[in-house]
């Protein structure tokens, strides 16, 4: 079993907790952005509160526990170890009633690069205890913005794992994808699935657009964001999401595999030996 402590020391070696690499600048300006409703920030979340800079930065500080000071303008941000802890066992306890129930569950993941191996571990956990994985709208194109415009992606599953990636530059089942945060994938998904009379998810588990456009529709959604992802935290407060995990989503993969382990250990899932 991996203790909290464990955990907790894990977090701060690898810099997903602690001073992280994601910098106060990064930060504000996804803030001042949030507050400007630009939908580059908000993922498909639309707001209901009045949410400004200062509030956000409240939030923030009571969420992920950066400073709430509006002077700190500049260095690494910094997450509470305690915090990224106890948000995991929440995410754990709705993975256990998610096993118990025998949901349809729907993973998706902005960032394949770093967080595919944890998402299809639990994946393949859920699976494993009687839920049905859904994969829906597979090789399905999608047109998302993109900083050089509007770029066409594919829908694409690894491992249970729903990911974007531009046509032709990967094999499918590669588990190299697009990093993004648009909510459309997650829209294209559901929408699939409604129009296949197929069973719609209980839960959708993931980061960036994949839960916050799942909460948007109303769909039970749980997921792990970084310091410059207020729109997470801001559907957790209005109550659109039901879990954020405060961590640097960015570190490397193999990083994510004890948190996983001490996820499905909660959950009461299988653990898979092999990861670290």
């Amino acid at each position: 079993m991996l203790s909290e402590g464990a955990l907790r020391a894990h977090l701060l070696a690898a810099r997903l907790a602690g001073p992280v690499a994601t910098t106060r600048e990064e930060s504000l300006r996804s803030y001042r952005l949030f507050a400007a409703r630009d939908p580059r920030v908000l993922l498909g979340l639309d707001p209901q509160g009045r949410w400004d800079v200062g509030a956000l930065l409240g939030l923030m500080a009571d969420r992920c526990g950066v400073s709430a000071d509006p002077a700190q303008v500049s260095g690494p941000d910094v997450i509470d170890p305690e915090r990224t802890v106890a948000a995991l066992g929440v995410f754990a306890e709705r993975l256990r009633e998610a096993a118990g129930a025998r949901s349809p569950v729907l993973f998706g993941t902005g960032h394949p690069h770093r967080l595919l191996g944890f998402y299809a571990g639990l994946a393949g956990a859920l699976s494993a205890a009687g839920c049905v994985v859904l994969t829906p709208a597979q090789g399905v194109h999608v047109d998302m913005t993109t900083r050089f415009g509007v770029r066409t992606h594919r829908i694409d599953y690894v491992r249970g794992v729903a990911l974007v990636r531009e046509p032709g530059a990967r094999a499918a089942a590669s588990a190299t994808g697009a990093h993004t945060h648009s909510p459309l994938p997650v829209r294209v998904a559901l929408g699939a699935l409604a129009e296949s009379g197929g069973p719609l998810p209980e839960l959708v588990v993931g980061d960036h657009g994949w839960v916050c456009g799942a909460g948007q529709l109303g769909v039970e959604a749980i997921g792990l964001a970084d310091t410059d992802d207020p729109a997470l935290f801001v559907g957790e407060a209005e109550g659109r999401v039901a879990a954020v995990v405060p961590l640097d989503d960015a570190v490397f993969s193999a990083a994510y595999g004890p948190l996983a382990r001490f996820v499905l250990q909660r959950a009461g899932l299988p653990v898979r030996q092999e990861w670290p």
